[in-house]
């Protein structure tokens, strides 16, 4: 059996993107060019769900459900001018919502396994320093034994 793969994009919802100062361009699905002098090192420039609020947020899940169980590949696809430009957050939650662990990615690839009582989480792109950016996709692989 093939290991499972998905590819999240940058959609064009506005509630979960740091809009102030920014110039964001949709060029394609998998290009979106995102510039922003004013923005502190550290904002969360724009956030993934994998379960959400309809009614109250306006915005369905994009991410794929994860488990504790397998083990998984994040695959960073930014075109940024400085390698630690962006930084990538998953925060997972228990079924209570309670923060259940985080993981900070710095690389353009990681493998990573969640918290066993993971339920939901959500992954938020973190800027690091920069000013701009070329945002391609990000990439969730499972990764059994046949993909090594």
């Amino acid at each position: 059996m093939a290991a499972e793969r998905w590819k999240i994009y940058w959609d064009e919802y506005v509630s979960d993107t740091y809009l102030y100062g920014a110039e964001v361009h949709y060029a394609a699905k998998d290009h979106v060019q995102y510039r922003n002098e004013i923005m502190p090192p550290g904002a969360v420039i724009k956030q993934w769900y994998s379960k959400t609020n309809f009614q109250m947020q306006r915005i369905e899940p994009v991410l794929p459900i994860i488990d504790g169980e397998s083990e998984y590949l994040l695959e960073v696809n930014i075109d940024t001018p400085t390698p630690e430009g962006c930084m990538i957050r998953l925060i997972f939650y228990d079924k209570y919502e309670m923060e259940a662990g985080t993981l900070i990615v710095r690389e353009k690839q990681m493998r990573f396994r969640c918290p066993l009582k993971t339920y939901s989480y959500r992954m938020q792109l973190i800027n690091g320093g920069m000013t701009e950016f070329c945002f391609h996709s990000i990439v969730i692989q499972e990764i059994d034994d046949e993909t090594e």
